[in-house]
């Protein structure tokens, strides 16, 4: 059964328990779905009203692209789910033998590397919708302007949890050129996509107190 299938309750519920998943990367997908939802309600609240005639193309732009993104982060919860559980596998793989051990670290490094694409996906998704909510900041209408703020919260959220998955897989793997060019872009996006979250919220405060 997906993760999507269950219920609010009972994703919760499952996610409060001792079962292996969902874990914090299928929450941060989840939670990155639900800040780029609010976006795109305020895009559709503002879609049709004369004052943002001037803006409406894009708008709908801005709304088609959240919907891709919405699209690819729930994919993302089950995928999660999916990857981690030959890594737990692996875990357990003996290595009272040299060739024991040689194959446990082998298959750990490969499902360490799978786990590890996935929160980075994670985090390319979220840079993106903070990228949404930082127009739609700009030129969605002032009657839902707060839940703009509300959505990047969620995507900044996403940004950082699935930093943190990647960096727990990370401490595993010892290829060198893949943790220096997967830390790369992971810093990279979470220094570049928190100050636009960061700054997207200063905006919408600075309309709410007007």
């Amino acid at each position: 059964m997906s993760m999507l299938d269950k219920t609010c309750s009972a994703f919760v519920e499952v996610l409060a328990s001792k079962a292996p998943v969902p874990g914090g990367g299928g929450a941060a997908a989840m939670g990155g779905a639900i800040g780029m939802a609010l976006s795109n309600m305020v895009g559709n609240l503002t879609v049709g009203k004369k004052k943002y005639a001037d803006v409406e193309g894009e708008v709908k732009e801005l709304i088609a692209r959240g919907e891709a993104i919405i699209l690819k982060l729930k994919r993302l919860v089950d995928r999660d789910a999916e990857v981690f559980e030959p890594l737990s596998k692996a875990y357990g793989l003996p290595k009272n033998t040299p060739e024991e051990a040689k194959f446990k670290e082998e298959t750990m490094e490969k499902c360490c590397k799978e786990a590890c694409a996935v929160p980075m996906d994670i985090m390319r998704e979220a840079f993106e919708g903070i990228k949404v909510h930082a127009r739609m900041g700009q030129i969605g209408t002032m009657i839902a302007i707060s839940d703009v703020g509300c959505g990047v919260a969620f995507l900044k959220s996403a940004l950082i949890a699935g930093s943190l998955n990647v960096i727990i897989n990370l401490n595993t793997i010892k290829d060198p050129q893949f943790l220096s060019a997967t830390r790369k872009e992971m810093d990279d996006l979470l220094e570049t996509g928190s100050k636009m979250a960061d700054d997207t919220l200063s905006l919408v405060l600075s309309k709410l107190k007007k």
